[in-house]
């Protein structure tokens, strides 16, 4: 296979398992042998690649997902009218408290891990 036939099966074996196929389907995607694709998976410049795309899949989504944030509250909010049937605006305030929540959880550990990311390097280990 050319250099860069092996380069384009790369890629599509690449996002195919970021987005979760099975090694078998992803193989199938990009047009190689499982052993090929099987290879591939213990080359560690690979692994890294595939974690990097991955996590590059995973931070566009979580962006995708806060923006989308401000419409779906409104949306919730708006469920909470008095003329929305009772177990719609039970639901949507059930989902309003709970989101409220992890949200404020999240936010806190947050705070908490960057106060000990700032005292960890005027500290240093501990021996």
């Amino acid at each position: 296979m050319s250099q860069r036939g092996g380069r384009k099966a790369d890629e599509l074996l690449l996002l195919a398992l970021a987005c979760g196929a099975t090694v078998e389907a992803a193989a199938q995607k990009a047009g190689i042998s499982r052993a090929t694709a099987h290879r591939r998976l213990q080359d560690p410049e690979f692994l890294a690649r595939l974690q990097q795309v991955s996590s590059d899949m995973v931070k566009r989504t979580m962006r995708t997902l806060t923006a989308a944030g401000s419409e779906a509250i409104k949306t919730l909010l708006a469920l909470l009218q008095a003329t929305t049937p009772y177990a719609t605006r039970l639901g949507s305030a059930r989902a309003i408290l709970e989101l409220g929540i992890k949200t404020r959880e999240l936010g806190d550990m947050e705070e908490r891990l960057q106060a000990l990311e700032e005292r960890l390097p005027r500290e240093g280990p501990r021996t």
